[in-house]
């Protein structure tokens, strides 16, 4: 007997809603606008900086296409290009596949105030993340992401960085594989020891010819990590590879692995061998795809769990 279907829940009143959304615009318009008047100084007007950078952006531009980039009235517009030309930031000719419409380039003395407006803008946004952490920053780019995707639909493809490690970087290591083996498979706090055992080897042993960590980032933010240490003379370790949950999909893993292996081949192992457990199903088809092969595996009880663990091999 199938269940009865609930009702849908009604939706919430807009009005609440709509009233947050206000509120943190007036909000962030005070932010932006004390950065633009304290920080930028320059004569140009916010609009006139949107505009200077979208003709920046390509080398010459149609005037109808940057009306529709901008969202900016014909006339408003045409006010501000015909205040550039006379001050000479830019220069105005007609299109060579339509010869109805205008086109728009910066001039010399245009690019430099295009210059001078990145720079200072740039220098006063890092000057206002300055105040905030860096698990802090994280999660403001993080919920830019997210209203960039509510609002605008999908989100453009995501770059991310792979570095060597730095200051700092080890204790997000234990700390994030503590918290995702917890939340994700119910590991206890054993687990985050084990791994603090491992970074604390790493750092205090670690031969820099032969063994190497890496960090991915989005956004300036880690998401990521995977290390490559000594077994033996021949042989290489794969360790502590993870990719937080909103930045797979991206390759992250399989990239921080291919790294692994490149280092390893370089430095003159000869095998490279991890060890893993059955449940991290994600992370054996990653090093699948990589072309390890499973040798052993046997059941064990750890981190509070039965468990089934596998070593896996390849050569280089």
């Amino acid at each position: 007997m199938s269940s009865p279907i609930a009702p849908e829940a009604p939706e919430a009143p807009l009005a609440p809603h709509a009233a947050a959304v206000r509120d943190f615009n007036r909000f962030y318009t005070r932010i932006i606008g004390a950065l633009d008047e304290g920080l930028v100084r320059t004569p140009f007007s916010l609009t006139d900086a949107r505009v200077i950078y979208e003709l920046a952006q390509r080398p010459a531009t149609e005037v109808p296409t940057l009306r529709r980039e901008l969202a900016l009235d014909p006339g408003y517009l045409s006010r501000i290009l015909s205040r550039f030309a006379a001050d000479g930031l830019v220069e105005r000719s007609q299109s060579p596949d339509d010869g109805r419409r205008q086109v728009v380039t910066l001039t010399g003395a245009g690019l430099a105030a295009y210059r001078l407006l990145d720079e200072r803008t740039q220098a006063g946004i890092e000057a206002l993340l300055g105040r905030v952490s860096g698990a802090d920053r994280a999660r403001l780019v993080e919920a830019m992401h997210t209203i960039r995707q509510v609002l605008g639909g999908a989100a453009p493809p995501r770059a991310y960085l792979l570095r060597p490690l730095r200051a700092g970087d080890l204790g997000w290591v234990v700390h994030r594989h503590g918290v995702r083996y917890a939340e994700e498979y119910g590991w206890d706090v054993t687990f985050e020891a084990l791994v603090a055992r491992i970074v604390a080897e790493y750092a205090e042993h670690r031969d820099p010819r032969r063994e190497e960590g890496w960090i991915a980032e989005v956004d300036g933010a880690p998401v990521g990590c995977v290390f490559c240490v000594r077994r033996d003379d021949d042989v290489a370790q794969l360790r502590l590879l993870l990719v937080e949950p909103e930045a797979r999909g991206m390759g992250i893993g399989s990239r921080l692995v291919d790294e692994c292996l490149r280092f390893a081949r370089r430095t003159g192992y000869r095998e490279i061998m991890l060890w893993t457990n059955d449940v991290l199903t994600d992370a054996r088809r990653i090093y699948e795809k990589a072309g390890f092969e499973r040798r052993d595996q046997a059941p064990h009880r750890s981190f509070g769990h039965d468990l089934v663990e596998q070593t896996w091999w390849r050569r280089l």
